[in-house]
């Protein structure tokens, strides 16, 4: 522990009113290590905090700008919900922005965008995140705004039945109504059969239809209490500052008890699993989903670089076979889930007009056949590794950035600096390690395929949930 850190530590535990206020120096991790001449020679730590209630705060000095970026990671995300309660993560992240004690409905938003703040929230399977970009000389107004809806959010009926219909239109428009929203869901949902990764963040509308206040609150008591979550601060500030007022807002929240998660792994997929959905498209569509790895495991770094080869811009295998050369597609992409448990690599792949789909599917299975034939070549495996550092350079270029990637890693993954562990990986990746990858993971027939037609006016079919 540096003497810097010692001393501030303590002098703030001087001043703490309580053993439940009093924090405990965790350490620090180095964050960018990119050789960047603008950071001053220096390398940037994150610093780690724990106050006695089991709050975590992680803090990066970053006086590049007069602003502050402060993020609150609950870990919590749909994975933890149960069948029949689906949607409940998600149904939060409109509740926090309701009404609190003291805070009435719109004032939240309201209070920030009048001291030149912004905010937003976003929930997922593993996660649930709450920010707010803010002039330093603000930093009070945030805290003081967070730590009362952690604490004493309102979840009475009125508010609960309000938010409800909200969610449910949002289901509406960006699911049942949605070509490419209802294809995604049912893709997960046949993919996997055990693990909660099978339901929609959003949850299943009849779930949404019956959430009761009781519900809710258990939630809330549950999941967002101080010991399961960890604010992230990156911003031009002072750590003795940024301590000070998170202990005074926080520090007497109660702890609750943190259920064991009950989870499920899924099995392995043995077969081909097809589905075939009839939706008001133009054209026809095709997703493919693989069982991939986690985020932390030693091939997911592989696989990625593998996506990159596949589908990363135009250069890519996938856009200059279907598109450019075939003229059989008219978008593409593939992702590899970040989840914290094994994921999907999923592929999307639109026809173009008067093109079938399964024509589509067989020449995007000719390219996962050389791939997993032959290695890269030195030229595609390079170019990979550029653009995956690119876009982790460009995604630190604010505080915002900085903290999303710091909070993400150590929600995940337990490391606010996994994203630069994640460079060096990539750059340890061998073309042979990607070739092994795609045989483990990019296999025909244990896959999920999502046919996606057009549908006739005798035909209105649509997956059940």
């Amino acid at each position: 522990m540096s003497q810097k850190i010692a001393a501030l530590t303590a002098r703030v535990n001087e001043k703490a009113a309580s053993d439940a206020a009093k924090w405990t120096y965790e350490g620090s991790v180095p964050f960018v290590d990119l050789g960047a001449a603008s950071l001053g020679g220096e390398v940037p730590h994150v610093h780690r905090f724990r106050l006695g209630n089991g709050l975590r705060l992680l803090v990066l000095v970053d006086r590049s700008a007069p602003v502050m970026s402060y993020f609150t990671w609950f870990r919590v995300g749909s994975r933890h919900e149960k069948p029949g309660k689906t949607g409940l993560a998600h149904l939060f992240e409109h509740l926090m922005f309701n009404e609190s004690e003291g805070v009435k409905a719109g004032e939240f938003d309201r209070k920030l965008e009048e001291n030149g703040a912004e905010s937003n929230a976003a929930t997922w399977l593993d996660w649930t995140y709450y920010y707010e970009s803010l002039p330093k000389d603000r930093f009070a107004l945030a805290v003081k705004l967070e730590s009362n809806r952690m604490a004493k959010l309102v979840l009475r009926e009125p508010q609960i039945v309000s938010e409800k219909e909200v969610v449910a239109n949002e289901r509406r428009m960006r699911v049942d109504d949605d070509v490419e929203g209802i294809a995604n869901e049912v893709l997960y949902k046949t993919a996997f059969v055990k693990h909660p990764y099978h339901w929609p963040t959003i949850g299943w509308m009849v779930d949404i239809e019956n959430f009761t206040p009781d519900d809710c609150v258990a939630f809330y008591k549950t999941y967002y209490a101080p010991n399961n979550a960890t604010i992230v601060i990156c911003g031009d500030v002072r750590e003795q500052d940024v301590l000070e007022r998170i202990r005074d807002g926080y520090g007497a929240i109660p702890s609750s008890t943190i259920p064991e998660e009950d989870t499920t792994p899924e099995p392995a997929q043995l077969e081909s699993r097809e589905v075939i959905l009839k939706k008001p498209t133009a054209s026809e569509k095709v997703l493919l989903g693989f069982h991939g790895p986690a985020l932390g495991d030693a091939d997911h770094a592989a696989l990625s670089l593998l996506n990159e080869v596949l589908f990363g811009g135009r250069a890519s295998r996938m856009y200059r076979e279907l598109v450019t050369t075939r003229e059989v597609c008219t978008d593409l992409r593939g992702w590899v889930s970040t989840f914290r448990d094994p994921g999907l690599y999923e592929m999307y792949f639109t026809a173009r007009t008067g093109t079938s789909a399964k024509d589509v599917l067989a020449r995007a299975d000719a390219e996962l056949a050389k791939i997993r034939d032959e290695v890269v070549t030195e030229e595609e495996l390079e170019r990979a590794k550029a653009r995956l550092e690119l876009g982790l350079v460009q995604s630190l270029e604010t505080a915002s950035g900085k903290a999303e990637q710091i909070g993400f890693y150590d929600t995940v993954l337990g490391d606010p600096a996994a994203a630069f562990r994640r460079l060096e990986a990539y750059r340890r990746v061998t073309s042979g390690e990607m070739r092994t990858a795609a045989r483990r993971y990019l296999t025909l027939d244990a896959r999920t395929i999502i046919h996606v037609l057009p549908e006739t006016p005798a035909t209105t079919g649509q997956a059940a949930e």
